[in-house]
């Protein structure tokens, strides 16, 4: 069954998750185990290595995995990998920097996040921004037929989420918020929707403002006459 409503992460504000925290460094440890308890997180672990991050994750089942990209004996990509296999679960990867190919590698293992050891935002707006995203790739999956399709919609997805971004000025979480009811009030699937607002895109870079407008207007129509009317009442 499709999610349908509107409010499709509303649940992330009120939840206590159960952290697998893997990282073999022990004073990272201990204050990611600190900052999440602070969170009000029951924290698992830590697990020190990928086997033993494996092992943990399929007896205690966590809501969340905080994983360090370097781990002794082995690699923390493929390690999220394994356990995202078993059982799909949101994974925050700690790493120091998050290049473009470590960033590929990890999408495609079932990656959501990224922290780094002296990440200046708050871990609460990280993980917030994680949960957001998985619920996302859930929905994606939900619609799709196969992992290829699943990729090549999550892609348009993304790539009209930062035409919005952009275009209107709101957060990726709201983007994507409007692409969702945008799908669910014109009965469209969400590839069509998001290749609708591509194309409004591409007719901004071939210069037809005017066109563009006209299009833009009419993919937004919809969400603004919904949000007036939700405050007349």
């Amino acid at each position: 069954m499709y999610v349908t409503s509107t409010r499709y992460f509303d649940r992330l504000n009120a939840e206590q998750l159960r952290v697998l925290v893997v990282e073999p460094k022990e004073l990272v440890a201990a204050r990611l185990k600190t900052q999440l308890e602070r969170l009000g997180h029951l924290v698992l672990g830590p697990a020190k290595d990928g086997q033993e991050a494996v092992a943990v994750a399929q007896r205690l089942h966590p809501s969340l995995v905080l994983i360090d990209s370097k781990l002794p004996g082995g690699d923390g990509i493929e390690t999220a990998r394994a356990i995202v296999a078993e059982r799909p679960v949101p994974v925050i990867l700690v790493t120091d920097y998050p290049g473009a190919e470590l960033v590929r590698r990890a999408r495609e293992a079932g990656v959501v996040a990224y922290l780094s050891p002296v990440e200046r935002r708050p871990l609460l707006t990280i993980i917030e921004a994680a949960l957001k995203r998985f619920d996302e790739l859930r929905i994606v999956q939900q619609e799709a037929r196969d992992a290829s399709d699943a990729l090549l919609t999550r892609r348009l997805v993304d790539n009209a989420k930062r035409v919005l971004v952009t275009r209107l000025g709101i957060s990726d979480a709201e983007a994507f918020q409007r692409i969702l009811e945008r799908k669910l009030s014109m009965g469209r699937s969400l590839r069509d929707t998001a290749w609708t607002i591509i194309e409004a895109e591409g007719v901004v870079t071939r210069h037809d403002f005017a066109l563009c407008l006209k299009l833009i207007f009419q993919m937004v129509r919809q969400d603004w006459r919904s949000e007036s009317t939700r405050q007349t009442r």
